[in-house]
């Protein structure tokens, strides 16, 4: 009596050497203090500068959505990366660029520092990739 067995592959599986993967990941982060700094130009400057970041990290950018006082991401990444490190890059060059071409923001925190320490991350199932993804970009209508 052999038992069939029906495994269906999601369509953005990817694959590595030795494995095969499928792995996104919600990330949510605020400014200290939730200080609406990224607004007009510097929120262009922050979503293209992430973008860059997020592109040499090699996380493929799902959503990204930038309020006035924090930052939506939804990326997929290969397993090998390990995500907490990977949004210790992503807060501390983006900060560390955004001082150095607006310098007038240091001056508008307390000692100059612009994420609050802290941050959201979950893992997202493929079956809720499309709600994730609709309420990053429905955080402006909102």
């Amino acid at each position: 009596m052999d038992k069939v067995i029906h495994f269906s592959m999601p369509n953005d599986v990817m694959y590595g050497r030795g494995c095969v993967y499928s792995l996104q990941y919600h990330i949510v982060w605020t400014t200290k203090y939730r200080k609406p700094i990224l607004i007009n130009n510097i929120e262009a400057d922050v979503k293209r500068h992430l973008i860059s970041v997020l592109h040499s990290l090699d996380m493929n950018v799902m959503a990204i959505e930038i309020m006035p006082d924090h930052v939506y991401l939804l990326v997929k990444c290969k397993p090998q990366l390990r995500i907490s490190d990977a949004i210790q890059q992503l807060k501390g060059n983006t900060a560390r660029w955004l001082f150095q071409k607006h310098p007038i923001i240091k001056k508008q925190l307390w000692k100059g520092h612009l994420w609050n320490p802290s941050y959201f991350v979950a893992t997202v199932s493929d079956r809720s990739i499309s709600q994730v993804r609709t309420y990053i970009n429905n955080q402006r209508i909102k």
